[in-house]
């Protein structure tokens, strides 16, 4: 990374230092195409203006790029860009710049080579298509060759199929009038290999031969459709089949994935029923005969999936918070399309119920990330993360929680906090949950604290929801413009986090955490005897209070403090109790410094926490303060 331009602050933008580029995709771009550049330390408008550089032979285009994450951004190409370049090939480099708001620099990445193809149309064509074998219905057709469109703005490539279809069943071969399926690509961002759906549409769900042909077309936008050489095919097709049930246990909110073939759904007159027979064995003894039918959702011709819920048959049949059990018999997949109902392979399934399980989701939004800034904090985000999250399992240790970084793909079912910058609602709150009522014994697992709450609104409370780390400049003796002071602003506050505030500190950049940080795992040492052991302590106390602050909303979002009855916090004060209100909670417990004990759920909280998700794991070795 190199600067262009006049410095006005004595050390760079910590939250460029990193910017590079690594790729610019797709290598042909045609009017439509949405360019996509990826590398690292992207930032949002307001802390930046992006451009992609890309200089050649030719000269210099400079084209302005919209920030998508902190590793992807995109330009919009027009006919008139594709100009700009002045050659059908372009061979030369790819730079990012940015215009820092904060210091008024231009950042510039190091430069990549790049060989860009630009075309104001593209021709499809085809090396090859699959072209016979035994597929069921909604397999992916797969083509290979060249020049496929991405769809959006550049338009689209279809197959358009024709031909006829045999029955398995006996009779003359059925012509089958010209349809067209939109293809997709197969990799993001290829125009090489693209996939399209065998669709019920063609020729049914029944099974059959089917003799026909492609026709891969180009419809780019604008332009009169394009096709490629036509391909002769022969298909048989198979009745639906499951070849797996995965994972081996699910809990209630979870999605158990039915892996076989010939799925059909997402459109009207689809549907895929899951027939289950055998008999369910409930966990410390007992069992009954099982025979019900469940409605899984379509993801694509080979996958659907199923969530554990209370509301059809098997929710009926047991407890999901409190039965688990092995269930042991068959599985058969019942396809209807239409006016036809095919009765598929039955197979042989054994699937277990696990105890209820709370997933968190901890959504870093960009605003969390840049107001680590206001703490010259931005370089060591990855660090005071893995504290966040220690933090959070520590607290709930012995409970059936788990938090993640990234957003769950296996439940259906799941807890989603932000973690946000400023507090929208404009209060100085810390954290705030805006999930609507308390939520008695965790019935919902699908609270959002953050975004906006219509209801929370409509009973006179703060709408937003979520953790605010700017709020926490609070506890400083002198916030600045950043906050203003909490009754218990603390100097050690300052201690920790002076050296280093974007209005009177140095920020932390890359050297400082040249070689590594140490991992704090008390504060003992804080504020620290030099530079990198004062980093260290930031690290660890600025995790500790927002891992804190996300544990005690979290709690309330699980129904705490005083479970099953009235009131949102614990009445009085009492050392180290997480669910006591705001102002009852110091600064130094929230830091966890000087040997002080962090916070915890009280007795019958924690008590209450191991009801209604039950572990496995032991519950640990605390002394827990009383509730009452």
């Amino acid at each position: 990374m190199f600067l262009v331009g006049c410095a006005t602050s004595s050390a760079p933008d910590p939250g460029l230092e990193g910017l590079a580029v690594t790729r610019v995709a797709p290598d042909t771009i045609i009017p439509g195409t949405k360019l996509q550049v990826t590398g690292a330390s992207f930032v949002e408008s307001q802390w930046g203006d992006a451009s992609l550089v890309l200089s050649g032979d030719g000269g210099t285009v400079r084209w302005p790029a919209t920030f998508v994450d902190f590793t992807t951004m995109t330009i919009a190409i027009d006919a008139s860009m594709i100009d700009q370049i002045g050659a059908e090939d372009f061979t030369g480099t790819a730079t990012v710049e940015v215009v820092a708001t904060s210091d008024g620099l231009t950042y510039a990445s190091e430069s990549i080579e790049v060989d860009l193809a630009f075309r104001q149309e593209l021709d499809p064509s085809v090396a090859s298509i699959e072209a016979t074998g035994v597929i069921f219905v909604n397999d992916q057709i797969q083509i290979e060759g060249d020049g496929f469109l991405l769809g959006g703005d550049e338009g689209v490539t279809v197959a358009k199929l024709e031909g006829c279809f045999t029955p398995e069943a006996g009779g003359a071969c059925a012509p089958i009038s010209e349809l067209e399926l939109a293809t997709q690509p197969l990799e993001a961002l290829s125009r090489e290999t693209a996939v399209f759906p065998f669709s019920p549409k063609i020729a049914g769900i029944k099974p059959g031969t089917f003799t026909g042909r492609i026709t891969v077309i180009n419809k780019q936008k604008d332009l009169a459709p394009s096709p490629a050489p036509t391909v002769d095919v022969s298909y048989d097709l198979v009745t639906s089949q499951i070849f797996s049930v995965d994972p081996p246990a699910a809990s209630l909110g979870q999605y158990v994935f039915v892996k076989g073939g010939g799925f059909v759904g997402g459109e009207s007159g689809a549907l895929t029923e899951l027939e289950l027979e055998g008999t369910f064995a409930r966990t410390g003894g007992g069992s009954a005969p099982v025979l019900m039918t469940l409605l899984p959702e379509f993801v694509e011709g080979r996958l659907v999936r199923y969530v554990v819920n209370t509301d059809d048959s098997l929710g009926q049949a047991l407890d999901l918070r409190q039965d688990t059990g092995q269930f042991t018999g068959t599985i058969t997949p019942v396809v209807t399309f239409g006016p036809d109902t095919v009765r598929g392979v039955s197979t042989n399934a054994s699937f277990a119920i696990a105890p209820v399980k709370q997933v968190v989701y901890l959504l870093y939004q960009p605003s969390y990330v840049e107001g680590l800034r206001d703490f010259g904090l931005r370089a060591v985000d990855k660090k005071i993360r893995e504290r966040i999250i220690e933090v959070c399992k520590r607290t709930y240790r012995g409970v059936n929680i788990e938090f993640r970084d990234a957003p769950p793909t296996d439940f259906a079912l799941f807890e989603q906090v932000e973690l946000l910058g400023v507090d929208p609602n404009g209060t100085g709150l810390f954290g705030y949950d805006n999930s609507p009522g308390k939520d008695n014994g965790n019935e919902r697992l699908y609270d959002r604290l953050g975004g906006v709450n219509a209801l929370t609104q409509q009973d006179g409370y703060p709408g937003y929801g979520g953790v605010f780390i700017r709020s926490l400049m609070g506890f400083s003796k002198h916030p600045g413009s950043f906050a203003t002071s909490v009754p218990g602003a603390d100097a050690t506050f300052d201690a920790i986090f002076d050296p280093f505030r974007s209005d009177i500190g140095e920020p932390v950049t890359s050297s400082d955490i040249a070689g590594g940080l140490a991992t704090l795992t008390d504060g003992f040492a804080c504020p620290g005897s030099d530079r990198k052991s004062r980093v260290e302590c930031a690290v660890f106390v600025l995790g500790n209070l927002i891992g804190g602050t996300l544990s005690h909303e979290i709690g309330h979002s699980l129904g705490l403090a005083n479970p099953y009855m009235e009131g949102f916090h614990n009445a009085g004060d009492a050392p180290a109790r997480l669910m006591d209100a705001g102002g009852d909670r110091p600064f130094n417990e929230r830091a966890e410094l000087d040997g002080t004990a962090p916070g915890e759920f009280c007795d019958d909280e924690y008590e209450y926490l191991r009801q209604i998700l039950p572990s496995s794991e032991a519950a640990p070795q605390v002394q827990r303060a009383s509730c009452f």
